[in-house]
């Protein structure tokens, strides 16, 4: 059950409470009622109008927005018929024959129309009191202003209300679907550890012992083995990946909600992708969202550094990379085992019009607005270590 069904009954009460009021009222002044046939005609529209919305809002039925214009045309139609029915000196002593209820069609249009309803029902409730007293040929008290603004202020509260507890009712339904995807791909994953995990594991090993081509392979089922240990491990960030592409299902009632300014990506998954047999990876257990274009170039920069690695390292070389989330920033470290270099051989590099460390990795990160910072001895192995300020979208 969606929130919008105890909240329709909600109005429903109202609706019938205000029309027992308005009820009381004509009888009330009954002596003021210049066709009172007129009048218990008018009350009984408004109590079949009462029982048929009760009926419909909030059961699928018909279109809400439809529903919503028709239920204001009815109260706007109520509202004029006092004109029509009353005596002049009515309205000196006595509101319009919809008294109160007039609001529930207000509630009801705050509701599926937002707060822009919310403000023309109260305006065109302004405008309609004013012209059935001008043509009662009554002044214009200060009545006719507190109703419309009372009638705004209900009205917007409602449409503000609605509006969010829609986007938390959604935000609920993500959450669900995600903690269902995670059951789901732990039970897929405690089934794949338990075959395809430990045959790719034994593979490896035996190809490591053999070498030769055997040991290509197990290479081979090495590198297939840590790819597939990555998959079934990133449950949440693949349920979390694309948030905007599920809430398209059901625009049409969460139309007012803003949208994210920019794509946003997972950052862990992005460069778990990039483990091996010989790159080990190690990250926070939570997804580190950022903008997806940063993403996508902090990834590039560090494929360049393991390119570097695979080209100027024997072959062998193991490779560390590890992701820190910071909370403002980002810091991702490359570190392997190789041989190393002098300190002062990635400016030289540079000099020599070699651009892997000064453009691909530097220059990237540079322009992020981040920091790379690359620690390296003969005989020591070499560290680049690469932060990035965050921007992470709402």
């Amino acid at each position: 059950m969606g929130f919008e069904v105890p909240l329709w009954r909600t109005i429903a009460v109202f609706r019938a409470a205000s029309l027992a009021y308005a009820v009381y009222q004509a009888v009330d002044t009954h002596r003021l009622l210049a066709h009172p046939w007129g009048a218990a005609a008018v009350l009984v529209v408004m109590a079949g109008w009462t029982a048929f919305t009760v009926w419909a809002y909030g059961r699928g039925r018909m279109d809400e927005r439809v529903l919503a214009a028709a239920d204001v045309a009815v109260a706007f139609a109520c509202l004029a018929a006092t004109a029509l029915v009353v005596e002049p000196a009515y309205l000196r002593h006595a509101p319009p024959l919809t008294s109160t209820w007039f609001a529930g069609a207000a509630l009801a249009a705050a509701v599926v129309g937002g707060r822009g309803w919310a403000l023309c029902v109260a305006l065109g409730h302004g405008v309609v009191d004013i012209a059935m007293r001008v043509s009662l040929g009554l002044d214009i008290t200060a009545a006719v202003p507190r109703g419309v603004v009372l009638l705004l202020l209900a009205g917007y509260s409602m449409g503000y209300l609605a509006h969010y507890a829609l986007r938390a009712e959604r935000r609920l339904a993500e959450a669900v679907e995600i903690e269902a995807r995670t059951a789901e791909r732990e039970r897929l994953a405690r089934s794949i550890h338990d075959s395809v995990l430990q045959v790719l594991a034994m593979v490896r090993r035996r190809g490591e012992e053999l070498g030769g081509e055997a040991g290509e392979l197990g290479r081979l089922a090495g590198e297939q083995e840590v790819r597939l240990r990555t998959l079934v491990g990133s449950g949440p960030s693949a349920a979390r990946a694309e948030p905007g592409a599920r809430a398209e299902q059901g625009a049409g009632r969460a139309r007012s909600l803003p949208s994210s300014p920019s794509p946003a990506a997972d950052l862990h998954a992005a460069l778990a992708e990039l483990a091996s047999s010989r790159v080990t990876f190690a990250g926070p257990a939570d997804p580190v969202r950022m903008p997806a274009p940063a993403v996508s170039e902090i990834r590039a920069a560090v494929e360049a550094a393991l390119a570097n690695v695979d080209r100027h390292c024997p072959e062998g070389t193991r490779v560390w990379l590890l992701l820190e989330d910071e909370g403002d920033a980002v810091a991702v470290t490359v570190r392997d085992d190789g041989p190393g270099m002098p300190p002062e051989r990635p400016e030289e590099a540079r000099a020599q019009g070699r651009l892997g460390m000064s453009q691909s990795i530097r220059g990237r990160i540079r322009d992020l607005g981040g920091t790379t910072e690359v620690i390296t001895a003969p005989g020591e192995g070499t560290e680049i270590e690469m932060r990035i300020p965050t921007h992470r979208p709402e």
